[in-house]
């Protein structure tokens, strides 16, 4: 049986993953938390450009309806 969206999300829940949002930003951090709409927070986050950490951010919430994709 494949894997539901969500159940992705919890099997890399304390995991690094990388997410783009609408406009090409891109953050890489732990997740720590997620809900139905896809609504994340991210543990030691950094934004990315170019694959080179630009800033570091620490904990984020990034609302679920500007991700693009999520890199587990």
């Amino acid at each position: 049986m494949e894997d539901r969206p969500l159940d992705i999300l919890n099997k890399s829940l304390n995991a690094p993953i990388i997410i783009r949002l609408r406009g090409g930003r891109e953050f890489r951090g732990e997740l720590q938390g997620y809900d139905v709409h896809m609504n994340l927070v991210l543990g030691k986050a950094e934004e990315l450009k170019d694959g080179e950490v630009t800033r570091k951010l620490g904990t984020i919430v990034v609302r679920g309806d500007n991700v693009v994709y999520i890199s587990p």
